[in-house]
Parts: C-alpha cells; structure tokens; sequence
C-alpha cells in the first residue's frame, strides 16, 4: 500500500471517528439539556406549591410514567431503526382487558400466567405490525395506525360493552401494582428494570448495535450484510410483548378496565421518546434518554394537577413538545450531516 493511500485510510478513519464521537457529544448534551429543563420545573413549580417537593408526591410522578416508560422502551427500538408503532395504546388497552376478564371468569388462575398470557398476546400482535412492516413493505406509521383500530376494534368486540372492574378480581392480581419491595413500588422497580436491561443490550449486544446502524443508513446496514427485515420484526416483537407486560399492570393498577382502556396512550410514549432524544429518523437516541423524556412530561402533567391548570394543557404541551424534538432532530441531523461530509473533505 502506497503512502498517499495509507494517508487517505488513515483521514477516512479519522473521520468516522470523530462522526461517532460528535454523534454521541450532542446526545449527551441532550440528554443533559433535559435533566437541567427538568430541575428548572420542579424549582418553579416548588416555589408556587410546596406540596409538589414532597418525596410522597416525586413518588406518585414515577408511579404515573412507570407503565408508560415500559412501553417507551419498546417504542425507542421501533423508532431507532426509522419506523413507529402506532399501535402501542390499543395492544395495552386489548391486553389489559383480556388478562382482567380472564381473571373474572377463573379467579384461581395462577397470577404468573395471566403475566405469561399478557405478553404473548402483546407479542403475536406485535408480530403481526412486524410482518406487514417488516414482509409487506408497508410504511410503519400507515401499517400501524391501521392496527391501532383493528386491535381497538377487536377489543371493543371481545368486551361486549362490558367492563371489569375491582371486585371481579383477585387482590393476587391487583397487589402487581400496589406491592411494594424495600419500600418501592413494584411498579417503579419493573419499570427500571426493563430500562436497564434493554439500555445494556441496546449499548453492548451486537444486535443492539446492528438496530443504530440499520436506523443510521439502511442501504450501508444492508451491504454490509444486516438482514434489516429481521431486525424490524424482532423490534416490532418486543414492542408487542413489553406492551402486553404494561396491558397486565395497567389492568392491575387501575383495576377498572374497558374497551377504552389506554385510549391515546400511544401518543404520550412517541412524545416520552421524541423528547428523550431519539431520533425519529432513526439511528439515534437512547433509553435513559426516552426515560428522562417521559419524566420530564410526567413532572409537567403533576405540575398541571397541582397548579389545577386545565388538562387541555397537557395535551397541548405533548404535541408542542412532539413539534419541537422534531424539528429540533431535523437541525441536528443536517448540521451533523454537513460537519461530517466536511471532515471526509479535509
């Protein structure tokens, strides 16, 4: 190998390097940005009602995001690899009514199975997004909007119009939500855990690193050899599965349950994760990121609640700060899309 191409491989891998880094400095940054947005909100929000400080209330606010934080765990492997899973609210809302009637009808069924049920039936309808995805070549965000109403549908059919509510129940069931362990809630604790397993195989699996760089370039992840078709059914699968776990604790934690169950939760997770710092164009972003997302909009919605402000906000402030992040992505994405064709220039 001459001089002038070993200068030349040595530039290029100069650059892919500083890409690397320069693509994790701004997600760190983010990521920092959002702690720094959240400690100014609860500042404020303390001096107005000083109620809100209290460990009790910080408590009932990782209560509230905990299953949706489940859900955003999934969502961000959807959205890494440039898709989006409508869906998500109706595969909780059919979940959580199906374990609960199950357990009306046959109150001695062991409360592991009902968990088992839960995420087998939130795994076969995340299956089904992933082969119209993933097979059928359909857009994500057209597939799964239809199955939002296919899945809220059949849910509507399965219930009859009925509901299950408290007392059809076992309290084996009902204590998933209100047990605690060392003093946490088992919520929080589920919630944590899934965000800590999936933030290391996202970080150190080779799988986790195969869903960036399909999400990054989906031609270069091909030639590279990435069976890309696979990896988007595997994420619309765990999708599936961590939505039928939250379906199970949501049926457990509010205990009352319909058709209507979870109505509009999918767009509280794609706000939690967008916020977080996960690219909707894919590619980037982070767990601790999404979770962090989902924090900051769980302390806005208390903050609301306490301060009584209409809810109207609170679903305005999801869609400014859905509008933001992605317009905030978009900026990002063609600034470091321009500092990094500059450095393969030099």
């Amino acid at each position: 190998m001459s001089t002038t191409t070993t200068r030349v491989e040595e530039s290029r891998w100069r650059a892919r390097s500083g890409g690397k880094r320069l693509v994790a400095l701004v997600g760190r940054v983010r990521e920092l940005g959002l702690i720094v947005v959240l400690l100014v909100i609860i500042a404020l929000v303390g001096l107005q009602t000083p109620r809100f400080l209290t460990p009790g209330n910080f408590e009932q606010i990782l209560l509230s995001i905990a299953i949706l934080a489940i859900v955003a765990v999934g969502e961000t492997m959807v959205i890494l690899t440039r898709n989006v899973d409508l869906s998500v609210g109706s595969t909780v809302g059919m979940t959580a009514f199906v374990c609960a009637d199950v357990l009306k009808n046959h109150p001695q069924t062991p409360v592991i199975l009902i968990v088992l049920l839960g995420c087998l039936l939130g795994a076969v309808l995340g299956a089904i997004n992933g082969l119209i995805v993933a097979l059928g070549r359909v857009p994500a965000i057209v597939a799964t909007l239809g199955t939002l109403y296919l899945y809220r549908g059949l849910d509507s059919y399965i219930a009859g119009g009925t509901q299950v509510s408290a007392y059809d129940v076992p309290d084996s069931f009902l204590s998933l939500a209100t047990t605690h362990i060392l003093g946490i809630p088992a919520l929080i604790i589920f919630a944590a855990a899934i965000a800590l397993l999936f933030a290391y195989l996202l970080r150190a699996a080779r799988t986790g690193r195969e869903l960036y760089a399909l999400g990054s370039n989906p031609e270069a992840a091909r030639l590279a050899g990435l069976r890309s078709e696979r990896l988007i059914f595997l994420t619309f699968l765990l999708c599936g599965l961590l939505s039928g776990f939250a379906g199970v604790l949501w049926g457990a934690r509010f205990a009352t349950v319909d058709s209507g169950a979870a109505t509009g939760l999918e767009l509280q997770v794609i706000a939690a994760v967008v916020v977080g710092g996960v690219n909707i164009f894919g590619g980037s972003g982070t767990i601790l990121g999404a979770m962090l997302g989902a924090i900051v909009l769980g302390t806005i919605d208390n903050a609301l609640t306490l301060l009584r402000l209409s809810q109207f906000w609170l679903q305005a402030i999801d869609g400014a700060a859905i509008l933001a992040a992605v317009t905030l992505d978009a900026l990002i994405t063609r600034w470091l899309q321009r500092r990094l064709l500059s450095g393969r220039q030099r």
